[in-house]
């Protein structure tokens, strides 16, 4: 299922422009004339990534992002605000507002589509380690020996290789994979994330092990106790 972005633009040639290239790269684009019709779309569609103008009527970008950053869901929802606006002060009072990149036109569609990939590569890693950990604290321990049990076991890790406390939660869910030869594209399915992005996690338990191909990797996991 494609990624869904919201365009915010009052001038209809700019949201056009934008949609059109957006969605011959893959996205699902869903657009607005204004920040009020915006601020009603993000709450009915909940789009992955916003990229809005400033100046606009009845709401301006400004107010748009702070008014989506005052909703708990939304806070981590990347914005990239577009405006003719190039001084200082107005770029810092886009960053104050909550934008995560502020963009000045003109600018180039291929520019734009490649500030997009990063900040929804980098939104999906932080929301995949947010639910991961979400989920892991919310567990309910049986009883007291099943809590000790499960730090032996976990202390017995630690004790095969001091390595994987620098592992990530979701980097050693991609590493056990590894293990058993899935594709980026099936661990992705089995972790609900973009092969772009379990690529990222791969690239980093490369850098991280010192190894240099995903055959290395595996000897080395399975030789320093990184997996069951």
């Amino acid at each position: 299922m494609p990624l869904t972005i919201l365009v915010v633009d009052d001038d209809l040639g700019t949201r056009l422009s934008i949609s059109d290239y957006l969605e011959l790269s893959g996205y699902s684009v869903i657009t607005a004339n204004d920040g009020q019709e915006a601020l009603a779309m993000v709450e009915e569609y909940q789009p992955d990534l916003i990229v809005t103008d400033i100046v606009m009527p009845r709401m301006n970008g400004y107010e748009l992002v702070r008014r989506v950053r005052q909703k708990p869901e939304f806070r981590l929802l990347p914005v990239i605000l577009l405006t003719a606006r190039t001084k200082t002060q107005e770029r810092i009072l886009g960053y104050q507002s909550g934008c995560d990149l502020y963009l000045p036109k003109p600018f180039e569609l291929e520019e734009l589509a490649a500030a997009i990939r990063n900040l929804l590569e980098r939104s999906l890693i932080i929301q995949s380690e947010y639910r991961l950990s979400q989920k892991q604290g919310a567990a309910t321990p049986v009883s007291n020996k099943a809590v000790e049990a499960n730090n032996s076991v976990f202390s017995q890790n630690l004790e095969k290789s001091p390595l994987i406390s620098s592992l990530t939660l979701r980097e050693q869910e991609v590493l056990e994979l590894l293990t058993h030869g899935l594709s980026n594209a099936d661990m992705g399915h089995k972790l609900h994330l973009s092969p772009r992005t379990v690529e990222k996690y791969v690239s980093s338990l490369l850098r991280k092990t010192a190894t240099s191909n995903r055959a290395e990797l595996v000897r080395f996991a399975i030789k320093h106790g990184l997996v069951d």
